[in-house]
């Protein structure tokens, strides 16, 4: 009984991620708490919960492809590039970080993204408000931003998008279309190649992950038929309070 419970749970966070992840993001708060509820050590739980929402930021990419556009200051291929080699190096740095340490590190994590969403109309206008009094960064300034957020998402992906959002518009995009499709894109890229060194570095539970995969699929194609009926506002501060509640119990389990 007790396993079909976790099954159900994390088929429940999985649908819940899937669809929040298609309308506002958030769905890494969801799925790496269950997976670590249910059992799964902190680093494993964090590895596959990224594999089970990795066709939903590849269906947000290809959905954007024909208004992709590269930010100022760097090419798309210098972007593909640095996603990847971020990605990597993310990825890389959660293979080596003990499971008693990363247990300690995300409730830190939870919060910091949380906070990031919270406050990511914010972030924008003043990432808006530095491109508008300043010229476009140099290439040497926006690869290391680049590189810098790729690095984060590969090694936790709780708050990418706010932050690939606000680096975008600090590059000098304006057209909130290109800065989205650029967003999946990047997502997706580095997304795949952590993937990737997750699965050859062993930590990743494929069994759920695939389960999940189907869940987070589903939850995301009926989250954007569904979403547009809640209100922005209420979405948004609902998320927030979910990655508060899941920073709280990792905090006291930890």
């Amino acid at each position: 009984m007790e396993n079909l419970g976790h099954l159900a749970l994390l088929l429940a966070a999985a649908f819940t991620a899937g669809a929040l992840n298609a309308v506002a993001g958030g769905g890494s708060f969801l799925t790496l708490p269950a997976l670590v509820f249910t059992g799964v050590p902190p680093v494993v739980a964090n590895a596959t919960g990224t594999v089970a929402l990795l066709p939903g930021y590849m269906a947000g990419a290809w959905g954007f492809k024909d208004d992709m556009q590269s930010p100022p200051g760097l090419s798309m291929k210098q972007v593909v590039a640095l996603s990847l080699i971020g990605g990597s190096l993310g990825a890389a740095l959660l293979l080596f970080t003990p499971d008693a340490t990363f247990r300690k590190v995300v409730p830190w994590l939870l919060l910091a993204a949380t906070a990031m969403f919270a406050f990511g109309p914010q972030l924008r206008a003043w990432a808006a408000g530095k491109n508008a009094e300043h010229k476009a960064p140099s290439l040497a300034k926006a690869a290391a931003g680049m590189l810098a957020v790729a690095i984060y998402g590969g090694y936790f992906n709780g708050g990418l998008g706010i932050l690939l959002l606000a680096l975008f518009c600090l590059l000098g995009q304006t057209q909130l279309n290109a800065m989205n499709g650029m967003k999946n894109l990047v997502s997706a890229l580095l997304t795949a190649i952590a993937v990737a060194i997750y699965a050859a570095g062993g930590i990743v539970e494929w069994k759920l992950a695939l389960i999940m995969m189907v869940a987070a699929t589903l939850g995301g194609y009926l989250g954007a038929r569904v979403a547009r009926k809640i209100p922005a506002h209420m979405l948004r501060w609902g998320i927030v309070a979910t990655g508060l509640v899941m920073a709280g119990l990792f905090f006291v389990k930890g």
